[in-house]
């Protein structure tokens, strides 16, 4: 179930500072150029929004040197902090929603907070590089902070002493994250014993939940068939 929720779609509130560069897109970085205050004055709140327009949608996204991609079984962060010289190839990510929430003015920067609804993979502070890069002023990511997965929110969050309490069940947690089915008591049968049912015309793996909405299954639909690729015991 994990795996299903990490590549749910996701969204994030977060501080944008345009007016300098850093190595890492991001505050932990060391900066590596900044523009002048004559430059910030040039950039003007319309820039700004067209800039975040055109991050909007269907875009190809390079990420981060220091991110956790795998390049040959090294992730990129490693090898970025060897000092190896290297570009990470771009790739298609969605920018579902990309808006502004507020901007400030500094004498040596630009402050933008940002909401963003956006595909599993995308880097957010890859989005204030190339925002800053738009600009010609430069731009990295000083604050984020994700505010949902999924169908999980922020305000579905407990500290590690309320989890045994408010626990939420398997069906309802998989329903937030996937399509799902209405099986009867003899496809139950069928696929607690690893045996596939008639398929329903899903696209992509979606939750089998019994009449109370309990968990049964995770399937993936072949031809007529629905097979079953993750089998759960029943809940206690």
């Amino acid at each position: 179930m994990l795996g299903y929720v990490s590549d749910a779609g996701k969204s994030y509130q977060g501080t944008i500072l345009l007016g300098s560069t850093t190595n890492t897109d991001d505050a932990d970085g060391e900066v590596l150029a900044s523009a002048t205050p004559e430059d910030l004055a040039k950039v003007s709140d319309d820039d700004i929004a067209t800039g975040v327009k055109a991050l909007t949608g269907l875009i190809m996204q390079r990420p981060s040197n220091f991110s956790a991609i795998k390049v040959n079984g090294v992730r990129s962060y490693a090898r970025a902090r060897a000092g190896e010289e290297f570009e990470l190839a771009a790739r298609e990510i969605h920018v579902e929603k990309f808006s502004i929430l507020d901007i400030r003015r500094r004498d040596a920067s630009i402050e933008v907070d940002v909401f963003v609804s956006c595909s599993s993979g995308t880097y957010i502070r890859a989005l204030a590089r190339d925002l800053g890069e738009a600009l010609k002023v430069g731009g990295h990511l000083t604050a984020l902070r994700r505010t949902s997965i999924g169908g999980f929110k922020l305000e579905d969050a407990v500290n590690i002493d309320q989890i045994a309490e408010r626990r939420i069940p398997l069906g309802e947690a998989a329903g937030r994250i996937l399509a799902t089915r209405k099986v009867d008591l003899d496809e139950q049968i069928l696929l607690r014993n690893g045996r596939a049912i008639f398929a329903v015309g899903k696209v992509g793996a979606y939750a089998a939940l019994n009449t109370g909405g309990d968990l049964v299954a995770l399937l993936q639909e072949d031809g007529e068939r629905a097979k079953p690729i993750a089998v759960f015991l029943e809940e206690a």
